[in-house]
């Protein structure tokens, strides 16, 4: 009888142990899920005003040149001729940034977007 009796202790302790195991692997699995949607909505909510705010400048920019454009075009005679100088003009700052800022931007936002996911 003894043993019938240690025996029924030793199955309750290990379904007590698995039901805590089962509870704790639950457990374990929704923490990591809050915590994936809390550094989600923190990096969304970091990005989404500064793109917000580079639509405005873009669009501040795109009307400036245009601007600018019909400008030159009115000062050298014909209206292309300033739309083609400012094209000239943005390709020549892009190679520049390509040639000569492209790994230190790469480097800042690459560390910007990290420093965010593991805030």
């Amino acid at each position: 009888m003894i043993k019938i009796e240690a025996m029924d202790d030793n199955s309750n302790m290990i379904e007590s142990m698995l039901e805590r195991v089962a509870g704790y692997g639950k457990t374990s699995c929704e923490l990591i899920k809050l915590k994936a949607v809390d550094k989600t909505s923190d990096i969304v909510s970091t990005f989404v005003p500064l793109y917000v705010v580079f639509i405005f400048i873009l669009f501040f920019v795109l009307f400036l040149t245009m601007g600018l454009a019909l400008w030159l075009g009115e000062i050298f005679g014909k209206t292309y001729y300033g739309f083609f100088l400012l094209s000239a003009c943005y390709g020549l700052i892009g190679i520049f940034i390509r040639v000569f800022m492209y790994k230190g931007l790469k480097t800042l936002v690459c560390n910007r977007f990290i420093k965010q996911v593991l805030k």
